[in-house]
């Protein structure tokens, strides 16, 4: 029988999300393709350095076990495949079980999305991201000169969430951009036992929240909500993932404070936020990632 990846949660990402090939991208951008695929050749022996989602496929792989495959992550990458040589040996060195990939020479890798089951999309390429938000596939544009992640936790897999339109709908943010914070605050306060729709981000959610239920002995997942919500507001945000019969282990309200901070005590493996101003704030102090998704990204398409 043919392998199979069903059951497992499948995470897609490219080889400037995993690596930090900032300085080789510079000379991709600026040349013909072919400079960049010397140069790539040249530095096939040399390990390329962790990029701002090392940390999360990292911990997410150590999940599997001899007895069990719970996460498949595969490169899925604009790369040439002379290139992905070089991404495969470096996931070597670093001890990364990886042996999937699909490299594209400059062409949209986001068609393969379907076919690898993807539940989660990582790239630095804007365009990329939003084709695949728009096929209804969790997906954020990393920001490559994020802090990397804290080490303090190694056996603790910590991923944050925005609320609206991440983790859900966004509805309530619609009401936001077009009548102001009072009406906002009004609108949630008498919806307050109505769930929210799901945002781009439930399905990945309930995927981590199954790992935790299932965890091996040697990982855990920590998740966070953290959203400019505050009370009144804060309540329809936890019924909706009562609802959904999922909990959070920390939940921040800000009421419009900077999140950056508050990330930064947290130490995530990575943040996720469909505001360009939170992930600015916070890929200060952790890895970050923009969803561009729902009414504030409407009409910011490059």
């Amino acid at each position: 029988m043919p392998a199979s990846l069903d059951g497992q949660l499948v995470i897609a990402i490219s080889s400037r999300a995993l690596f930090d090939f900032e300085e080789e991208n510079e000379l991709f951008e600026g040349s013909d393709d072919r400079a960049y695929m010397a140069l790539q050749q040249q530095r096939l022996d040399e390990p390329a350095k962790p990029g701002v989602a090392f940390s999360l496929v990292s911990k997410l792989l150590r999940f599997n076990t001899a007895q069990k495959q719970r996460v498949e992550v595969v490169v899925l990458s604009r790369n040439d495949p002379i290139s992905g040589m070089r991404v495969f040996r470096s996931a070597r060195h670093y001890g990364l079980p990886i042996q999937r990939g699909v490299f594209t020479r400059g062409e949209s890798p986001f068609r393969y999305l379907r076919p690898l089951q993807a539940q989660l999309f990582l790239s630095a390429n804007e365009a990329d991201v939003r084709q695949a938000l728009d096929s209804g596939v969790a997906a954020a544009r990393v920001a490559p000169q994020a802090a990397r992640a804290s080490a303090a936790h190694p056996d603790e897999l910590r991923i944050a969430f925005d609320g609206d339109a991440v983790l859900f709908s966004d509805e309530a943010e619609q009401v936001f951009q077009r009548e102001g914070l009072n009406a906002f605050q009004l609108h949630e306060t008498e919806h307050a036992g109505t769930p929210m729709a799901a945002g781009p981000f439930k399905s990945f959610l309930v995927a981590l929240h199954a790992l935790q239920s299932d965890r091996s002995d040697e990982m855990r997942v920590r998740t966070a909500l953290v959203t400019a919500r505050s009370a009144p507001a804060h309540e329809r945000a936890i019924r909706t993932l009562m609802d959904w019969q999922i909990e959070v282990d920390e939940a921040m309200f800000l009421g419009g404070l900077g999140k950056g901070e508050f990330l930064r005590e947290f130490e995530p493996d990575f943040f996720f936020d469909d505001q360009l101003g939170h992930i600015a704030s916070a890929s200060r102090h952790v890895p970050a990632g923009h969803v561009a998704a729902g009414i504030a990204n409407e009409g910011k398409r490059g």
